[in-house]
């Protein structure tokens, strides 16, 4: 038996895919059913079935693409209200693959509608356990993504309250030795602690895992509850994208048009400028964002953006271009790309460079903004008469934002601030809004005394 772990980095997520002679499963697959195709091919495996711990939130899946074109066939809980040709997948219900056994375990928590996967190996016994975003390595799911989308709605507190039950008496019952095969790793917003690990133990979980420790149930809602990190615009459309399944990935984004002269851009659409931020600030379209190529383009992205928000989207060149395509589908952001724009012509816009020494001896001469996250200022500002206002929220609270004193903007290593900086610049003008950037981090040591 091979057990295959897929592992995107970007939205710390991972898939799974489970081969015994010649057919295969996999669990929580990613947008891109290539790598899905390719494994299979390399073991000559033919792909049998598709499992959906639940409908994901954070990245849209490719179950329904692999179904219509392997014929594989989904499985999903009966919660989940899927509209995809599927069979159902709850408590008691076992698919065989060969002579290996996968069973559904229904742990509500995370959402209503989860579910884990039991391994039972050709021996009969319980190897290994594929949680989705139930348990993490180090962590569970957070509870408060389902309050107003899905098949289901569930109050916050009513569902920290099914992961206390789901913990206790469907996994924290399984053998110790049970390998833990989570849907995400850190960076992960579905959960706020999670571990460099991507897989565990049971054993391990129950001694190590914050949320497993001895605790009765009303202090293990507040505990679970607390300090959750912000919800992305676009984890309610992901829901129900993936509850009907989501178009064709190639197809999808082969449909975007890319041009290299200069065009007239249809007025209020948002245009998202990918380059370095040197460059952006040397020069670029009048109300550009610049949302920098990084490891979290995508969550930022469809943090930024509503998700129906139609926006243009500004590369540096064609390999990122197209590498951010793909990474914009795989939150379903694709079809939202108006056009690409490989040469921009009409950057008629710079942003100034701040004056360093007189920021430091004269603070007070500057409106600053912090566009952290309220947990992480929370835990200390940098600036103690700086104005608070998270990325995620910007756009739409750009109005409390003072214009009577020249405007910094930071946030915690300088990627959130250039985005911030330009949202900011694009809307006021009677004064300079200036970056702080990286230098940021030398204020920091000086707060924090490291």
């Amino acid at each position: 038996m091979i057990i295959q772990q897929f592992y995107d980095k970007g939205l710390a997520h991972a898939s799974y895919a489970v081969i015994r002679t010649g057919k295969m499963i996999l669990i929580d697959p990613a947008r891109d059913p290539l790598p899905y195709y390719s494994l299979a091919a390399q073991h000559n495996a033919d792909i049998v079935g598709v499992i959906e711990t639940h409908p994901h939130a954070d990245f849209v899946s490719s179950h329904l693409e692999i179904h219509q074109v392997t014929d594989a066939v989904i499985y999903c809980s009966k919660l989940t209200g899927a509209t995809y040709p599927h069979e159902t997948f709850d408590d008691g219900d076992v698919i065989q693959l060969n002579d290996v056994k996968l069973k559904a375990i229904n742990t509500p928590g995370h959402s209503p509608d989860s579910i884990c996967i039991l391994l039972v190996d050709e021996e009969g016994k319980e190897t290994a356990v594929f949680t989705g975003d139930t348990l993490f390595v180090g962590d569970v799911g957070r509870p408060d993504l389902r309050e107003n989308v899905g098949n289901i709605t569930a109050k916050k507190e009513e569902l920290a309250k099914q992961m206390y039950l789901s913990t206790r008496h469907k996994l924290m019952t399984l053998p110790k030795n049970v390998i833990v095969y989570p849907a995400h790793g850190p960076g992960s917003l579905c959960g706020k602690n999670m571990s460099p690990d991507l897989q565990s133990t049971i054993g391990r979980e129950i001694q190590e895992n914050y949320a497993l420790q001895l605790m009765d149930e009303a202090t293990f809602i507040k505990t679970l509850m607390a300090d959750q990190p912000f919800i992305p615009k676009y984890f309610g459309y992901d829901v129900e994208l993936n509850k009907t399944g989501a178009a064709k990935f190639q197809q999808s984004i082969d449909n975007i048009v890319k041009f290299e002269a200069d065009i007239q851009l249809q007025e209020k659409i948002a245009i998202i400028d990918s380059r370095p931020k040197t460059l952006f600030s040397a020069g670029h379209i009048p109300g550009a964002i610049n949302l920098q190529d990084g490891d979290k383009f995508e969550t930022w992205l469809g943090s930024i953006l509503q998700p129906d928000e139609k926006f243009y989207l500004v590369a540096e060149d064609d390999d990122t271009a197209d590498l951010l395509v793909k990474k914009a589908a795989k939150i379903g952001y694709e079809s939202n790309i108006m056009a690409i724009q490989l040469s921009p012509q009409n950057i008629i816009e710079n942003l100034p460079d701040l004056d360093l020494k007189d920021f430091k001896a004269r603070p007070e001469n500057y409106t600053i903004i912090d566009v952290r996250n309220t947990n992480e200022v929370n835990e200390g500002k940098i600036f103690k008469h700086a104005i608070n206002i998270p990325l995620p929220e910007l756009r739409e609270r750009i109005d409390e934002i003072p214009a009577d004193k020249p405007i910094v903007v930071h946030c915690a290593a300088g990627y959130r601030s250039a985005a911030a900086t330009s949202i900011i610049a694009g809307t006021i003008s009677e004064v300079p809004v200036y970056d702080l950037g990286e230098v940021v981090t030398e204020f920091a040591k000086n707060v924090h005394g490291s």
